[in-house]
């Protein structure tokens, strides 16, 4: 059975970034996806189709290609006051370098990296951690099958249904908070296809 659109496809994959494994999924704990859903880069998604499984691939995403360049415009100062939860403001999370889920004016959950604390705000910075990168893939399709109703209503995970009904999509930072649309990095970063793009974000988005 091929790789077309509506089916659970698990892949085994390694994602190399400037000589560096930075992502990777291994036949016996595959990633699984329902084909044409948007649940991964587009142009991964491309590169895939029409494989069966045992299947071997590689290829290479421009930076245009996979999350896009570095948007400066995406780095902002918010006041601390944005990370109070009760009132009080949650020092303990305001940790550099530390990704964090935040909601955008829709309600969305988007996530932003502390890039520096101040006395008064916080420099967070919204593009995704691949970003500007040159993405080298390669893996083997492990397995093709049909998705059920329930699958393609919901997803192999939960991760296609309302946030009220599913709560998270399943994959989660290495500190518990809920990483959506996305797999997961070594350092714990979501690695999935969603990214704040309008720069209305934030406040903290407590999971």
């Amino acid at each position: 059975m091929k790789i077309q659109k509506d089916h659970v496809v698990a892949l085994a994959y390694e994602l190399t970034v400037d000589g560096k494994v930075v992502d990777s999924a291994t036949e016996n704990q595959p990633l699984e996806y329902i084909h044409g859903k948007n649940m991964l880069i587009p142009r991964f998604e491309e590169e895939v189709e029409g494989k069966e499984p045992g299947e071997e691939y590689a290829f290479t995403l421009s930076p245009e290609e996979g999350y896009g360049e570095h948007n400066p415009k995406l780095r902002f100062d918010i006041p601390k006051e944005s990370f109070a939860i009760d009132g009080v403001i949650r020092e303990d999370l305001l940790v550099v370098g530390r990704v964090i889920p935040m909601l955008n004016s829709a309600g969305e959950v988007c996530h932003a990296k502390i890039v520096e604390v101040k006395d008064n705000d916080v420099t967070v910075d919204f593009n995704h951690p691949m970003a500007g990168c040159t993405l080298n893939f390669k893996g083997k399709v492990v397995s093709v099958r049909e998705a059920t109703e329930k699958e393609l209503r919901f997803g192999v995970h939960g991760e296609l249904a309302p946030e009220e009904e599913c709560g998270c999509c399943g994959h989660h930072h290495e500190d518990g908070e809920c990483c959506h649309e996305g797999h997961h990095h070594e350092d714990g970063e979501c690695c999935g296809k969603g990214r704040h793009g309008d720069g209305e974000c934030c406040h903290h988005h407590d999971s």
